[in-house]
């Protein structure tokens, strides 16, 4: 199998000199634990290896975990720990007790579950990361970089980035973005995603909440799909799969929980009242959603109904993505107002406000930076905006407006 290289090495190298752990999360077969072994394999400590997905070391770890950490001495990797809490103390008291950078490596595909046990016991302990599946940027191998509207950016990264077409592209988001099917470890994509939603899904989904009826749970998924890059509507969501709203709720926290989806919240302050409340739901991974909205290939996809959607979830998770990967906590947001004025994306950071839309276009027309205005009242400064779109190459409307291709992000 070809290992891809990660973004986030480096920085976890970097973090394992100062903090004694490190967590982290991120869906299923996103690569976490690969990463994390060849890392291990490079540092030539004889870091040790454990998983609780084996049930033997998952009854100790949560029945006596004093002598599972004496049996597995750091440096120590342990995978899936969300299955055991009760390691969280002890880890705390070896901490507090000796000190050493780097002792714990330690992996979750359960975010918010386990952040609740690593904020009671491990705040301010433990370094905190979120691996997503690859970024194009990845799969291409070029570096990490946060995505921002800087003009001096993209045009240090012109020769850097090879020029994608629409069909290239959407092949790309077809195919999906998880290791196993880019480094072509499964050559069957269908296969990939069918094993992924029934062994790993449905049986985290078990763990989390025992009440589930894996028909509807799986109706419920294909009904968020067929609804990405658009506003969160439970109730939709809830008579598509039969269930009650309470219940739809409950399931959108769970696919948040295991890293599938993530909300984008509406940009809002005092001052901008109009806005919406709602926010709209993304997946990590589109390839998972062409395989649950039944896409059968990318040209199928690039033409259909849902193409606008596809692209603009690829477009937001790759720039999620980018933040993530580098270590950094995304400041993304969006706008609607009641009047219906949209902004598809606003980065939010140095107090500025970078407006983004997002069109399936190779010639964008200036009209559509019109709306950003609408930000304008904000008390935060409107920094430079721009369309992510199908362009060629590179370019910009004026100094505050540019003209982005999705294969630069």
């Amino acid at each position: 199998m070809n290992y891809i290289s990660r973004h986030m090495e480096d920085r976890i190298l970097e973090l394992s000199k100062s903090y004694s752990a490190i967590l982290l999360t991120g869906p299923r077969q996103a690569g976490k634990t690969t990463m994390l072994q060849r890392l291990a394999e490079k540092e030539n400590i004889g870091r040790e290896y454990v998983t609780l997905d084996d049930l033997t070391e998952r009854d100790l770890a949560k029945n006596d975990p004093a002598l599972f950490l004496q049996l597995h001495r750091p440096p120590v990797l342990i995978d899936e720990v969300q299955y055991a809490p009760e390691l969280f103390t002890y880890i705390k008291i070896h901490i507090d007790r000796n000190h050493n950078p780097g002792d714990f490596w330690l992996t979750g595909s359960q975010i918010f579950r386990l952040m609740q046990g690593v904020q009671e016991s491990l705040a301010g302990r433990v370094a905190l990361l979120h691996m997503s599946p690859m970024s194009q940027r990845e799969i291409v191998g070029i570096p990490c970089v946060p995505f921002t509207t800087d003009m001096e950016r993209f045009l240090a990264e012109l020769n850097l980035i090879q020029p994608v077409s629409t069909p290239e592209l959407f092949e790309r988001l077809w195919r999906g973005s998880m290791p196993g099917l880019v480094s072509k470890q499964y050559s069957d994509r269908n296969i990939f995603y069918s094993s992924y939603l029934s062994t790993y899904v449905e049986r985290d989904v078990r763990e989390i909440s025992n009440a589930v009826d894996a028909l509807k749970f799986n109706r419920f998924v294909i009904a968020v799909a067929a609804r990405c890059s658009q506003l969160l509507n439970y109730k939709a969501l809830a008579d598509d799969a039969d269930i009650d709203i309470q219940t739809s709720k409950a399931w959108i926290n769970i696919l948040e929980t295991l890293g599938i989806i993530f909300l984008l919240h509406p940009y809002s302050n005092n001052v901008l009242k109009r806005t919406i409340k709602t926010p709209k739901v993304y997946f990590y991974d589109t390839g998972l959603v062409c395989y649950l909205t039944r896409w059968s290939s990318p040209e199928v996809a690039e033409s259909g109904a849902m193409s606008g959607a596809l692209l603009e979830n690829f477009t937001v998770s790759e720039i999620m993505k980018s933040y993530q990967n580098a270590g950094l906590e995304p400041y993304l947001y969006f706008y609607r107002d009641r009047d219906a004025k949209e902004i598809d994306v606003i980065l939010e950071g140095d107090g500025k406000l970078c407006p983004l839309e997002i069109k399936k276009t190779a010639t964008p027309d200036k009209r559509l930076t019109r709306v950003f205005g609408v930000i304008d009242k904000s008390p935060l400064q409107l920094g430079t905006g721009a369309i992510l779109c199908m362009a060629e190459q590179f370019s910009a409307f004026d100094s505050k407006n540019l003209i982005v291709p999705i294969w630069m992000i």
